[in-house]
């Protein structure tokens, strides 16, 4: 049997976060993690611990008319030889180095620390440490309870502590995946005349994206940038036959005001003459920065909102008609990078914000 690795909650936040990182979490592996996270909040008695899996779930109950859900993910990409965390500094701010420190266990530390240090919130609190985000959705842990216990997720607010360099991005793009596919026949290369080259019809799909003119809606205040993007050119036989088929694969990163449909419906008229085939997709989720938790929180936070770029797992709750944001201490762009590392600094502003927000 595994023993259980300790996690002082006591602690301060920057060596909670230490603790985690050496705990080696990649997806799929996160059971030892997920078994020191339920024994450090077993003991707190304001919290209901319940066990999904690897995801574990804790929740206050004090009947107030609000509930707010306040979730990340406890797994990472694979081992980078950067475990493990080592304290340094950056540009003259100590940082805490290695696998998991940006994305996304300082949010994870956060979490521990008001789930610990506010027994009393002014709202019902319910944390969600979700498995496997970084892998397939079938394994996903916030996926998986949506589907076995929806109730868990249901709240007026939920905050994604992803990495968002300590300020609020409110919403995320949806994300469409199209392979475009161009025909032609196959002929000989010394008499091409007799065929079709796929590869050269191809050329008009590229012509359209190089048209594209990006859309940039402002939603709630906040001007979200579309993209149109080739990432895969798939195409050729032998190096003497015409190909006969080549596949352009697109991604299509679209605000939150459109739909699923109304993406694909955009790309496939964007792309008429060609055959089009989804191969996948995620809805976008609105920033809800009208209802009155994401207001407060905006408040508490300074005012400051960025719309994200990307896609997350703000879009689960908001298929559940939760409005959620981002917040989280480390920038975004260093996510499963070797170099990987957060600032302390804004790890301890994202739990002082809390704390402020939730009356402590």
């Amino acid at each position: 049997m595994t023993r259980v690795t300790d996690l002082d909650l006591s602690a301060d936040a920057a060596d909670l976060l230490e603790q985690l990182v050496d705990i080696e979490s990649v997806s799929k592996n996160e059971q030892r993690i997920a078994d020191a996270v339920q024994a450090a909040l077993l003991p707190l008695t304001h919290l209901t611990v319940t066990r999904h899996g690897n995801t574990v779930v804790a929740r206050t109950d004090l009947g107030h008319p609000e509930r707010v859900v306040i979730a990340g993910h406890l797994d990472t990409v694979p081992v980078n030889d950067n475990l493990p965390a080592v304290r340094d500094q950056a540009e003259g701010t100590d940082v805490l180095r290695g696998l998991g420190t940006c994305d996304m266990k300082g949010g994870v530390a956060v979490m521990l620390k008001i789930a610990a240090g506010v027994p009393a919130p002014n709202r019902d609190l319910t944390f969600l440490f979700y498995e496997s985000e970084e892998i397939e959705t079938e394994f996903n842990g916030l996926f998986l309870l949506a589907q076995s216990d929806p109730d868990l997720l249901r709240a007026d607010f939920a905050i994604l502590m992803e990495p968002s360099d300590a300020v609020i991005e409110a919403g995320c793009q949806g994300t469409l995946r199209v392979d475009v596919i161009a025909r032609g026949e196959r002929a000989h290369s010394a008499r091409s005349w007799k065929g079709v080259n796929a590869i050269h019809r191809a050329g008009e799909i590229l012509d359209r994206l190089n048209a594209y003119q990006a859309r940039m809606p402002v939603i709630d205040g906040l001007e979200y940038h579309e993209g149109l993007n080739a990432v895969f050119v798939n195409g050729g036989v032998a190096g003497n036959v015409l190909p006969d088929v080549c596949t352009v694969s697109i991604n299509f990163r679209f605000a939150p005001d459109r739909s699923e449909a109304e993406a694909a419906a955009y790309v496939k008229e964007l792309f008429a003459g060609f055959e089009c085939e989804i191969t996948d997709s995620a809805p976008g989720a609105l920033p809800g920065l009208d209802r009155p938790a994401a207001k407060e929180f905006v408040e508490a936070v300074g005012g400051e909102v960025n719309p994200k770029f990307g896609w997350t797992d703000v879009a689960r709750f908001s298929a559940l008609g939760v409005p959620a944001v981002n917040f989280g201490p480390g920038d975004p762009m260093l996510a499963h990078k070797q170099e990987e590392f957060v600032p302390l600094e804004q790890v301890y502003r994202c739990e002082a914000v809390l704390r402020t927000w939730l009356g402590a």
